[in-house]
């Protein structure tokens, strides 16, 4: 199984191309710095990785509507490598995410550019309001007898 979940903080805006044919599709590459857990620099600061991540298509759209330099995002997809020759003749490795899916991981309010409150899943290839969603539980009014819920 190849699948990849992680979080981070976009180093850039995500860099934006339009593939070329009958059907035009938006290609959103972007990297993320990913905190590695529990280690530490040499100079005490928190170590990273960075990754490199390819959305395409309606994923590749949110990205480039919604996503800026710093925000913090939750991706997954899988894992996919290669490699090319480059113009001086050395053998070049890459290693990417092929993204599927990719949220916010910060709440509406923690920057301005979150302000938008919208979350985006390939499956559904829709945005959903975080509004509509919310945490993923009922308000319940306050004139609500609590022996009339179906839990204690």
């Amino acid at each position: 199984m190849n699948r990849v979940i992680l979080m981070g903080r976009l180093t850039r805006d995500p860099e934006i191309r339009y593939s070329q044919g009958e059907r035009s599709m938006t290609i959103a590459k972007y990297t993320l710095a990913v905190d590695r857990r529990g280690r530490r620099s040499q100079d005490n600061d928190q170590a990273a990785d960075f990754i490199n991540c390819v959305a395409f298509d309606r994923v590749g759209e949110f990205a480039e509507k919604y996503f800026r330099q710093g925000m913090r995002v939750l991706v997954s997809g899988r894992i996919q490598t290669g490699s090319y020759v480059n113009k001086e003749g050395q053998k070049v490795y890459t290693t990417e995410v092929i993204l599927d899916d990719q949220e916010f991981a910060d709440s509406k309010g923690a920057s301005s550019d979150m302000g938008r409150g919208y979350t985006q899943s390939a499956p559904s290839q829709g945005l959903v309001s975080a509004g509509a969603v919310g945490d993923g539980f009922m308000n319940i009014p306050d004139d609500v007898e609590d022996d009339g819920l179906p839990f204690n």
